[in-house]
């Protein structure tokens, strides 16, 4: 995956997509979609699809794909290099949504929340294989919030496609499985090769899980809050574990109004 434009900015969001494979321009296709890095209160949350030809499903389950969650670092970077070679007939694309984005969506005066955000950008990423070119005929996704009323929304969007929703999808179905790979590997990478755009002393790269209730990120928290200027764009400034040790952290502000 080229991280370059992300590198460039990371404030916002970057789309980050395979060729699209012939096959997948002729054949009804099935696609997945699934995030990674929802919960985190340090780091980008990203979205992605993968989808094949139905009649290469099999090929597609044949490579073992699975969960995630379930498995190693290694193991998710095998899969997805093996997805890469059999590009002929597997596609993927992915969104990276920045932690400052995400924060100042859910803080703006217009609340954005992240099932709305998470919601439309996976509708996004499916209208984006269509504009593609991909002939998607069914969607499966792993739910955000309610999967009756996320389904109903998407079947209103996309009339002419089957949408199933259902939690933990990525353990049901295989395509969201192989989704779940490509969001997980991306963040991963995107983690690891984050650019701190702050002039930051000592950089501790040890932040645990990046979780709000684990320990080590906690205390990375705080060893990285500047009392005037807050946290770097590395955190989910929105989080409420980030606002309390800005709280007890940072210093007080007053607004006088003229």
């Amino acid at each position: 995956m080229d991280f370059s434009e992300l590198e460039k900015d990371n404030t916002g969001r970057c789309r980050l997509s395979s060729p699209v494979p012939a096959v997948c321009r002729k054949e009804s296709c099935v696609l997945g979609v699934d995030e990674a890095g929802r919960g985190p209160v340090l780091g980008p949350m990203v979205y992605a699809i993968c989808y094949c030809p139905l009649s290469r499903l099999a090929d597609l389950e044949a490579m073992k794909v699975a969960d995630s969650k379930t498995m190693s670092e290694s193991d998710r970077d095998k899969l997805f290099a093996k997805m890469e070679e059999n590009g002929d007939f597997v596609g993927w694309a992915l969104d990276v949504l920045s932690p400052n984005l995400i924060s100042t969506s859910m803080l703006g005066r217009v609340k954005y929340n992240l099932n709305a955000l998470s919601h439309d950008t996976a509708a996004g990423l499916i209208q984006y294989a269509l504009d593609q070119g991909v002939r998607v005929t069914q969607v499966f996704v792993d739910t955000v919030g309610l999967p009756e009323t996320y389904q109903e929304r998407l079947q209103q969007r996309f009339p002419g496609i089957d949408v199933t929703v259902k939690a933990k999808a990525d353990a049901l179905y295989p395509v969201v499985s192989a989704a779940s790979i490509c969001a997980k590997v991306a963040r991963d990478q995107a983690v690891k090769n984050w650019q701190f755009v702050e002039d930051l002393q000592d950089l501790d790269a040890d932040y645990g899980s990046g979780y709000p209730n684990d320990p080590k990120t906690k205390a990375w928290l705080k060893k990285h809050v500047e009392p005037v200027f807050g946290f770097p764009q590395f955190v989910r400034f929105s989080w409420s574990t980030a606002q309390t040790i800005l709280e007890k952290e940072a210093a007080d502000v007053l607004w006088w109004v003229l």
